[in-house]
């Protein structure tokens, strides 16, 4: 069970790294829309990892916030897919 948990973290760790220098790399061409959406994206991913993490800690209090801001960063997201589209 060890070994899923670890492989999951992997994967969730590779997106986000993976995110970021997308991200980074339509800021640094000028794209500022693209980076936007992308850095949002990020954002939503790293605030649902830590809840994650923070619940399994047993902060179920900041676990909670801290899902509240990810789901916060997924509905601005997708208001901004549909801005975009």
């Amino acid at each position: 069970m060890k070994h899923i948990a670890n492989k999951r973290i992997l994967i969730v760790l590779l997106a986000m790294g993976i995110l970021s220098v997308i991200s980074f790399v339509f800021l640094i061409k000028g794209d500022l829309v693209v980076a936007v959406l992308g850095f949002t994206l990020l954002f939503a991913l790293t605030n649902g990892y830590r809840a994650i993490s923070l619940k399994e800690k047993g902060f179920s209090k900041e676990s909670k916030w801290m899902w509240g801001m990810s789901s916060f960063f997924v509905l601005l997201f997708l208001v901004l897919l549909l801005i975009i589209l």
